[in-house]
């Protein structure tokens, strides 16, 4: 086997897509990906009689829209902020916090 050839990545062959997103408004957008976009709801997750998540598919492709406000989840696993929630002049609601290892992250989502 040559330099070249071990260097060389594994061929990707996908058959299948699952994404997960945190979504700031369930049920719009719940009816977005099923109205427009063609999805089929498949299962509705529920808490305490609150809806939480719903998923969803479209042939092999499958997305869970959940509705959770990730700092809450963050700070009740232990974790700590770096910077509480907050609006920005960009238009976006942000929360950073750092990793084990250091790395900044920030998470933010459109208002």
């Amino acid at each position: 086997m040559t330099d070249t050839e071990r260097t060389q990545p594994e061929a990707f062959y996908a058959q299948a897509l699952s994404a997960s997103l945190t979504v700031k408004d369930l049920q719009a957008s719940v009816a977005w990906y099923r109205d427009v976009v063609g999805f089929a709801v498949d299962r509705r997750y529920e808490r305490d009689g609150i809806p939480r998540a719903v998923a969803l598919s479209a042939g092999a492709v499958q997305i869970l829209l959940g509705q959770d406000d990730g700092a809450k989840r963050i700070k009740a696993r232990g974790g700590t902020l770096e910077s509480e929630p907050a609006d920005t002049r960009w238009g976006v609601r942000m929360f950073r916090l750092q990793d084990p290892d250091g790395f900044k992250l920030v998470i933010s989502a459109t208002k």
